[in-house]
């Protein structure tokens, strides 16, 4: 495409809609590559808490541990997915993915071999700095690959097929639990369940040429520096999203949801597993249905249409969270299908709303930079902090206090503060639309 425009003898009949230029082929290869690596990763970070009881009576540890373990890979999200992302800028998403997804599977299989605790942790340790650089960079790729009134549909389709395949491989790796080294085998299968991951990547997720290479060539934008993504904070819509984060809190008040179904509604370990899985279906769902719904309230009230379904979607779910756990009802014919319909609005605002918004209004070769410091280091930070106060927290208020003040509240909070991308979004994306058609047309 670009030596088309470049050889145009006259002025084009039009430059191409931002964002629209012509899609590679076997797009959906790619998204069912992207989806299988992201339900890899979140697997292989879920990992410690699955099998934390065979761990803590391999290596005799306590509580303590465990807080420590679950808090690598939050830590390593805020640190490490800033850098992932700079490479991906500098040397190419595909590559970078297929290292952190493939390559790094090896220390996976590697942390089944620890002898000890210490070695364990150190080996985790590894593996979690790649495990968390998948996901910012395949938030920059999809733009690159799919057309701006298609994103909301292929970031639902990413998540929704993550979701749909870890429903399915978080029981299948759960059965080596009747074994007490059952952890090791997990650490064996699932290392080797990313490298195939990495090979799919490899074969199907193409190295993106035409518009985006055009782009990423942008002698005013240039290859990533540190200073960029500073740079990132004068877009209005960005410097929202920053000041929106610390109020989502599903990030790290959700994973007790688990606890909450033993100690405040009564039922045995393993059926809250069960209901669980009726959880990830709803919010395998609720991808999908984002997804749908972004792209749908976009083209019918355009560039407010997003920041409408996001007020609409946080209010919802801060109703959700309320009605499920405040409400006295334990019976199945309620906890089941609440546990479903909180999974299935989960979802919706990130998919259908946040992550389209930030791709449309931040330059495509920044575009991994921008989830990364978003996502990684400042939501990684913020939930990682939070992660360690919350069983206190729970401690103080109970549980079922805790998901009241620290999840329906704040989303309540942030439905309020979302007034405030009436203004900013129309006006960063129109820029970003412009600067882009210059691009397109050789203007700049």
């Amino acid at each position: 495409m670009s030596t088309t425009l470049e050889s145009s003898p006259g002025p084009a009949a039009g430059p191409p809609s931002a964002g629209d230029a012509a899609p590679p082929r076997g797009r959906g290869r790619t998204v069912a590559a992207l989806g299988f690596s992201q339900a890899v990763d979140n697997s292989e970070s879920g990992l410690i808490n699955t099998f934390f009881p065979l761990i803590r009576t391999a290596f005799g540890l306590d509580y303590g541990a465990l807080g420590l373990l679950t808090s690598i890979p939050r830590f390593s999200r805020m640190i490490f997915g800033p850098f992932w992302a700079m490479m991906a800028d500098r040397f190419g998403r595909k590559p970078i993915l297929f290292l952190v997804t493939g390559v790094w599977g090896l220390f996976t299989v590697a942390a089944g071999f620890a002898p000890n605790y210490p070695v364990l942790v150190a080996l985790f340790a590894i593996s979690a700095i790649g495990t968390v650089a998948s996901e910012p960079i395949l938030n920059g790729l999809l733009p690159d690959i799919f057309a701006r009134s298609e994103r909301g549909k292929a970031y639902g389709l990413v998540r929704g097929i993550g979701g749909g395949v870890g429903i399915v491989m978080g029981p299948a790796i759960g059965l080596f639990g009747a074994n007490p080294e059952g952890w090791r085998y997990a650490m064996w299968a699932m290392g080797a369940v990313s490298i195939l991951s990495g090979i799919m990547i490899l074969l199907w997720v193409p190295s993106v040429g035409g518009t985006a290479s055009r782009i990423s060539r942008d002698s005013a934008s240039g290859a990533f520096r540190v200073a960029d993504a500073m740079k990132l904070f004068r877009i209005p819509t960005i410097a929202l999203m920053v000041a929106m984060i610390p109020f989502v809190t599903s990030v790290a008040v959700l994973p007790f949801y688990s606890t909450f179904l033993v100690d405040e509604r009564g039922y045995s370990v393993p059926e809250s597993t069960v209901i669980m899985a009726i959880n990830s279906i709803g919010v395998m769902l609720s991808s999908f249905l984002g997804g749908f719904l972004g792209d749908l309230f976009d083209r019918r009230f355009g560039a407010k249409g997003r920041v409408m379904l996001m007020q609409i979607y946080l209010v919802s779910f801060a109703i959700t969270v309320a009605l499920v756990t405040q409400l006295p009802f334990d019976g199945r014919g309620f906890v089941y299908p609440a546990s479903f319909v909180l999974g299935l609005v989960f979802s919706i605002g990130f998919s259908g709303c946040v992550l389209p918004m930030i791709s449309t209004v931040v330059p495509l070769q920044l575009g991994a930079t921008a989830f990364a410091l978003l996502f990684s280091f400042i939501q990684g930070g913020i939930a990682a902090i939070f992660s360690m106060l919350a069983g206190s927290i729970a401690d103080a208020i109970g549980l079922g206090g805790t998901f009241l003040w620290f999840m329906t509240v704040p989303y309540l909070l942030n439905a309020l503060l979302w007034f405030g991308f009436y203004r900013t979004y129309p006006r960063d994306r129109a820029k970003q639309d412009a600067r882009t058609a210059a691009l397109l047309d050789g203007a700049i």
